[in-house]
């Protein structure tokens, strides 16, 4: 499956972005796509992801409440709303996918960057 994010830009803390995640190549049933990222001097952290099925979510602890992943199976797109960004959040953002058996994410987007300025 190839994976193609959409949506990055600059921000001001408090803003609102929305990301896509466009998938093609494949369906995604019985995968998980993950929302990562990146941020400047760090590790690629793990931030949310869904399961294509049953749409169920998991968050990271830092993002629950600001961030919301849904997915739109017609349209094979995950998105990540982001609400209430602070500059913590800037970051290369990445989608990833893996199958819900298991596994490492062995498929992943290129990046997009998300910048917010306090």
């Amino acid at each position: 499956v190839q994976l193609q994010p959409f949506g990055g830009g600059l921000l001001q803390a408090g803003d609102s972005l929305r990301l896509s995640c466009v998938a093609s190549g494949r369906t995604l049933t019985n995968w998980i796509v993950g929302w990562f990222r990146q941020a400047p001097g760090k590790e690629r952290e793990f931030v949310t992801h869904i399961t294509w099925n049953l749409g169920t979510p998991y968050y990271k602890d830092t993002v629950k409440g600001r961030f919301t992943i849904s997915r739109d199976r017609a349209k094979n797109t995950v998105y990540l709303q982001m609400n209430n960004l602070k500059p913590e959040d800037t970051a290369i953002y990445y989608c990833a996918a893996r199958s819900s058996a298991g596994g490492q994410y062995n498929n992943w987007g290129q990046g997009t960057l998300v910048t917010v300025s306090s």
